[in-house]
């Protein structure tokens, strides 16, 4: 699977911005999706994930009521809209599939970064 990543930004605290990732490949589907994101000095940690049917979602609860995870199921691309932005969610955002992402915890496939900067 290959997943391509765009929409990151530099955006002020409180705004939105708005992720896009379009998923090619083998079966894209059939398999979960999902964003991870790695802020400076920091591991990489799960943020959303959404099923291959788009009806079981899960987001880590530092992000839960401000993003929204969605997925066009016959385009296979998967979005997360980020509202009420926060300095904390600065990072780089990575596209991903399969693994455990409903567990919250890993995936078999990652896309290249997008950047998203939250200024104060």
């Amino acid at each position: 699977v290959q997943l391509q990543a765009s929409g990151g930004g530099l955006v002020q605290a409180g705004e939105s911005l708005r992720l896009s990732c379009a998923a090619s490949g083998r079966s894209p589907s059939t398999i979960t999706l999902g964003w991870f994101r790695q802020a400076p000095g920091k591991e990489r940690e799960f943020v959303a994930a959404i099923d291959y049917s788009a009806r079981a979602v899960t987001y880590t609860d530092s992000v839960e009521g401000r993003f929204t995870i969605s997925r066009d199921v016959a385009k296979n691309t998967v979005d997360l809209q980020m509202n009420s932005l926060k300095p904390e969610d600065t990072g780089v955002y990575y596209c991903v599939a399969g693994g455990t992402l409903l567990l919250r915890r890993s995936a078999d496939y990652w896309g290249q970064g997008t950047q998203v900067t939250v200024s104060s």
